[in-house]
């Protein structure tokens, strides 16, 4: 195995000069430099992970907890933030919360294996959180806010967004709307029903509990809902789902149960991922800026990680709505 010693013998410098050139430490002159990375290229060295990790008590790795894989925005969002991560010159480690890799995931935080935690999708009783909190580990939190919880934070507008589907309908005449929840734990859903729910009300169309379904983040779950719905007499005019893979499953069930030429329902997701504009979907959706996102998370968790008594950050981007063809018959 090449040493860094043989590295400084090859290059006639000291180890400690090596170990200058390779670390964020102050750097030698540039000749110096010259001579040391030619010698690291000749030789092949790569410098031992666990060696740098001892003297730094770095890692040069961050740990990413993940959900729900299958619905489109978590890749496009985990897409960004191993690219952003990894320019920075960081290995990422993810994890799939829910899955049998919590445990791995919690083994690894309590650790020190990771030198922070980015999370996805969390809630106040996610172990992977609970775990990383009892550490001290520095964490970000992206597309979710945990109330009370003192780390950095990064989503986008949600209540507004909720807000701009209702103003959207409401434009356009559409006054009787299914709502599709996801999830009461999570703070995206909650946020954006209770962003839609009081627009709705205040513009004198309160939605009654009867349209109100929690579809539990699930393709196949608003798929059933809405099919139910049409089963009815009492066809509703709008469909808004809180996020796009349940406004996919809304769409299918239309499909399935409206005649050629028919378009009296509307459908409307949230997140705007890359598949709603397909021709197949063209479907009107709110935008995240999922990749402005990931990159803010990331700049934060380096931030902390370089000045740990930093003030805690949250940041919030604005939502805005982009119609297609699933709403486009009134526009």
């Amino acid at each position: 195995m090449v040493t860094s010693r043989d590295v400084a013998q090859l290059a006639g410098v000291s180890q400690a000069t090596v170990s200058r050139v390779l670390s964020s430490s102050s750097k030698p002159a540039p000749h110096t430099i010259a001579k040391v990375l030619a010698a690291v290229e000749t030789l092949g060295y790569v410098p031992h992970a666990g060696a740098q990790a001892m003297k730094t008590r770095r890692t040069r790795t961050v740990g990413v907890v993940v959900d729900d894989l299958i619905n489109p925005f978590y890749p496009e969002l985990l897409d960004e933030l191993t690219r952003t991560l990894d320019a920075a010159g960081y290995r990422v480690v993810i994890w799939n919360a829910g899955a049998e890799s919590h445990v791995d995931a919690v083994a690894a935080i309590r650790e020190r294996a990771v030198d922070g935690v980015i999370f996805t999708t969390a809630t106040k009783e996610s172990v992977e959180l609970q775990a990383a909190v009892s550490q001290d580990n520095p964490i970000v939190l992206i597309n979710r806010i945990v109330e009370g919880l003192e780390c950095d934070q990064v989503a986008s507008d949600n209540v507004t967004g909720g807000a701009l589907v209702a103003d959207y309908l409401l434009r356009h005449g559409r006054t009787r709307a299914v709502l599709i929840s996801g999830t009461e734990e999570a703070s995206t859903s909650r946020d954006r029903c209770a962003g839609f729910l009081q627009r709705m009300s205040d513009r004198g169309h309160p939605v009654p509990a009867a349209l109100q379904f929690q579809g539990g983040f699930s393709h196949d779950r608003a798929t059933q809902i809405v099919d139910g719905i049409l089963a009815g007499s009492d066809r509703p005019q709008a469909v808004f789902c809180v996020n796009d893979y349940m406004a996919f499953g809304a769409l299918d069930a239309l499909r399935g149960r409206t005649a050629p030429g028919r378009d009296d329902c509307w459908v409307i997701g949230y997140d705007d991922v890359e598949m709603a504009a397909w021709e197949s979907f063209s479907l009107t959706t709110v935008r995240q800026p999922s990749r402005e996102m990931a990159q803010a998370g990331v700049r934060m968790l380096l931030d902390r990680l370089l000045t740990p008594g930093l003030p805690l950050q949250q940041v919030e981007f604005p939502s805005v709505l982009i119609p297609r063809r699933s709403t486009s018959y009134a526009a």
